[in-house]
């Protein structure tokens, strides 16, 4: 992990791409905290596109469909659900200054959010960067059962039927291990992020 921002530093969303390409990505240490950090893990987590697992009771869920799924209709209030406190987690790493770069980079289509909505409320979504044929997937949030869950199901979808080669999830958890998350080493996933960079006109 490297930390180790300078708050001289002018963070715009091209030096955010910047590291992106090169396998950072910045965290704070809490929402009220408004310096940023770099972080580079030794071992990186990612889903396999080719190798997603879709639990049974999840795909039951699916084909119910409970959930209208939008993509990039409400970018910030998914960011919003993300940073708002859940259970087991009273805050989280998602300041303004986050908030802000990430929504820059959404208006250059840079940054994309899947969103369920049931009866007109957003009650679930998940945000992350597009670049080349990579997705760095950065965080999710449910107010209803499954409703991240279903969103992460056809972002996987839509990364496949647009020709994507790495879904990036940063660290692998018990959650993500359930569809099929692994880790690999930084020299891996180097190599599987040079490759899929390669790719500037893969649309999302």
């Amino acid at each position: 992990m490297a930390r180790g921002q300078d708050k001289r530093i002018d963070l715009t969303p091209q030096l955010l791409l910047k590291a992106y390409s090169c396998g950072l990505f910045p965290m704070a240490e809490s929402a009220d905290d408004p310096t940023i950090f770099w972080v580079e893990p030794e071992v990186r987590g990612i889903i396999p596109l080719d190798d997603f697992h879709l639990p049974r009771r999840l795909a039951r869920t699916v084909r119910n469909a409970p959930f209208e799924i939008r993509v990039d209709t409400a970018f910030s209030a998914v960011i919003d659900g993300c940073a708002e406190p859940a259970p087991g987690r009273k805050s989280t790493w998602i300041n303004s200054t986050i908030r802000q770069l990430y929504c820059e980079l959404h208006h250059m289509n840079h940054a994309h959010s899947v969103e369920a909505w049931q009866d007109g409320d957003l009650v679930g979504g998940l945000y992350g960067v597009k670049l080349g044929a990579a997705f760095f997937g950065e965080s999710m949030f449910a107010r209803k059962t499954d409703a991240s869950k279903v969103c992460l199901v056809h972002l996987v979808e839509r990364l496949r039927a647009r020709g994507f080669v790495l879904l990036d999830t940063q660290f692998t958890t018990d959650h993500l291990k359930r569809f099929g998350a692994v880790d690999v080493s930084r020299a891996e996933y180097d190599e599987l992020l040079s490759e899929a960079i390669q790719y500037p006109n893969i649309t999302f």
